[in-house]
């Protein structure tokens, strides 16, 4: 198995976009009729043998439980519900305008009707979802590529979560930035920012040091792993970063430490890499910001809990 296959924005970019408009709609259906969790942890996706999934959503207020997921090895979009009806349709040859309107009506069959904010969440443009049949890309090898990377990396960040024995996220996948991510906490409260939009207010309501990987976008049109902190401790871009070829960036008034995918992939040991590069982005903010970081450890030389306890 090659960890970390070639991604090049530029090879899937008109499929990204489409894509990413696709996983907008299901999460927005998933933030209608889920219940809220804190940080918004309720809306992500989370990874499939097959794609992603939204998890068991529904099951209050008349709504039948039900999970959607997108099948990125047939190329279908599957929505089941917990008494065993089902519902799928490709989603190859298919634009925005065309998936909203098929799962709105597959949906709507399954007895289920969200009401959702059918627009795009933090991209360039706003057109409507309904309205939407510019983007209409789906090349199926690029997408499988897309899924399989996801899996690869959910598993080191996976690795990497497991030295943490404080509050931490699930890994996840966010569908308005259409990144992977894992989130550690101080457990301190951070300041409060009543200038912030509710979102972002409860998201970042507590210290945090976020380590994850993006596609590329816009203004960094390549695939990366990052890290920050938030709040940013003063002179954390000062800090050393491993592997050399990491670098702290500049990036909406603070600072990401960054590896590029592509220079990950150039290492003897690419997952080794990756784990150097989240360890010294981690010590760093932590380090700047005062965190305790024995206390955050989890417990050394537990490889096998059961086993320990004599199970």
């Amino acid at each position: 198995m090659e960890w970390f296959p070639a991604m090049p924005l530029e090879n899937w970019s008109d499929t990204k976009e489409t894509v990413h408009r696709f996983t907008q709609i299901v999460g927005k259906v998933r933030l209608a009729l889920s219940t809220r969790r804190n940080h918004w942890w309720n809306v992500a996706f989370h990874l499939t043998g097959r794609g992603i999934t939204t998890r068991p959503t529904g099951g209050f207020g008349g709504v039948p439980i039900f999970t959607v997921d997108f099948d990125f090895v047939g190329h279908r979009l599957v929505v089941d519900r917990l008494d065993g009806r089902r519902a799928s349709f490709s989603l190859i040859g298919r634009s925005v305008a065309s998936f909203h309107r098929t799962l709105t009506r597959v949906l709507d069959e399954l007895g289920i009707e969200p009401e959702i904010d059918a627009e795009p969440f933090g991209l360039a443009d706003h057109t409507p979802f309904a309205a939407d049949t510019g983007h209409a890309a789906y090349d199926p090898a690029q997408v499988n590529r897309y899924w399989r990377i996801l899996s690869q990396v959910n598993l080191v960040l996976e690795r990497f979560a497991a030295e943490f024995g404080g509050k931490i996220s699930p890994v996840h996948h966010f569908w308005h930035t259409f990144d992977i991510a894992v989130t550690r906490f101080s457990g301190r409260p951070a300041a409060p920012q009543p200038q912030a939009d509710p979102v972002t207010r409860e998201a970042y309501s507590r210290e945090v040091i976020s380590s994850g990987f993006w596609f590329g976008d816009e203004t960094m049109p390549w695939p990366a792993f990052y890290s920050y902190t938030a709040p940013e401790p003063r002179g954390l871009a000062e800090e050393p970063l491993r592997p050399a070829q990491a670098a702290w960036l500049p990036a909406r008034g603070a600072h990401l430490a960054v590896l590029r995918y592509d220079d990950a992939r150039a290492c003897d040991d690419p997952v080794a890499a990756v784990l150097d590069f989240l360890s010294s982005a981690y010590q760093a903010g932590a380090r700047r910001a005062g965190w305790d970081t024995g206390l955050l450890l989890s417990p050394p030389g537990v490889t096998d809990p059961l086993a320990e306890a004599g199970r």
